[in-house]
């Protein structure tokens, strides 16, 4: 018998909307980093672009447990002499919420090519609203649209 291999172009990628309200950050990153590379299918292989595409709403409303909200820092540099920002975690869910998300999932995605393609199919949104609908809730799209997940 003969090993099938499957080729990205048989893939139709679908589309999950996360609620991120009330999620803890990290085991939160981990199950959407699952569906971005498609790990959920019996089909899955690793070299091949079988990913979905992921929606998380209310970003600003993630938790972490502990004294991390003070203690977590984020680093940017530009790279520039003397450009180092630091960050906590308090001070970034007050300024761009959506920034933590992106950066827990982005460390959990293969780095290269094949990372940087299943990054693109990450949509975060600070809350329940999403840009490109004109401002309506995500309960005005039809459900068959959407695979809502509890994560």
């Amino acid at each position: 018998m003969k090993t099938i291999f499957p080729k990205k172009e048989c893939h139709i990628p679908k589309w999950y909307v996360v609620d991120a309200e009330g999620k803890t950050l990290g085991r939160l990153a981990t199950e959407v980093s699952k569906l971005l590379r498609g790990k959920e299918t019996s089909y899955y292989t690793p070299g091949v672009d079988q990913g979905n595409y992921v929606v998380i709403l209310n970003a600003q409303k993630i938790e972490i447990s502990g004294n991390k909200e003070n203690d977590k820092l984020y680093y940017r540099h530009s790279q520039r002499p003397g450009s180092l920002k630091i960050r906590t975690f308090k001070q970034v869910k007050e300024r761009i919420p959506s920034r933590i998300l992106e950066k827990a999932v982005w460390g959990m995605l293969p780095k290269g090519k094949l990372g940087r393609e299943y990054y693109r199919k990450l949509y975060i949104y600070r809350d329940n609203k999403i840009n490109y609908v004109k401002g309506k809730d995500v309960s005005m799209i039809p459900d068959d649209k959407w695979i809502k997940v509890n994560v």
